[in-house]
């Protein structure tokens, strides 16, 4: 029985796709993950958090970042469009293309039933791995 391997992309590969592409993917495990959109519900939570972060965060030291900044996520290799990243100090950028953060102290996705799944498991590993 013939079995149909699955092409893995390297992170080099990954991210000249993704800088021409007209919509946002991540990456896991040499995969590449479409994203969808979100729901109201969704927006509204993101916002809002972005909002309480911000105010929060006021002053020299730490900044909030919306669901734009690619995130590399250390020991996975994981590049992950969070819902919001927080970067205290100096953001640290991969590379002259400055689109991935490698130094966010914390992450925030929003779940919900019908993104949960993904969220936890872009594409079959799990997030408690990263």
């Amino acid at each position: 029985m013939a079995s149909n391997p699955v092409s893995r992309l390297t992170e080099e590969q990954y991210l000249a796709i993704e800088r021409a592409a007209e919509f946002k993917s991540e990456f896991l495990e040499g995969q590449m993950c479409a994203m969808s959109g979100v729901s109201l519900q969704h927006a509204r939570l993101q916002v809002n958090l972005s909002g309480e972060l911000g105010i929060r965060l006021r002053g020299p030291g730490c900044e909030a970042l919306l669901s734009d900044m690619r995130v590399r996520v250390g020991k996975s290799g994981m590049y992950a469009y969070p819902d919001i990243s927080v970067v205290c100090g100096k953001p640290v950028l991969a590379d002259d293309h400055q689109d991935n953060l490698l130094n966010p102290i914390v992450l925030f996705e929003v779940l919900s039933p019908s993104t949960e799944k993904y969220d936890r498991g872009c594409p079959a590993s799990t997030i408690s791995s990263l």
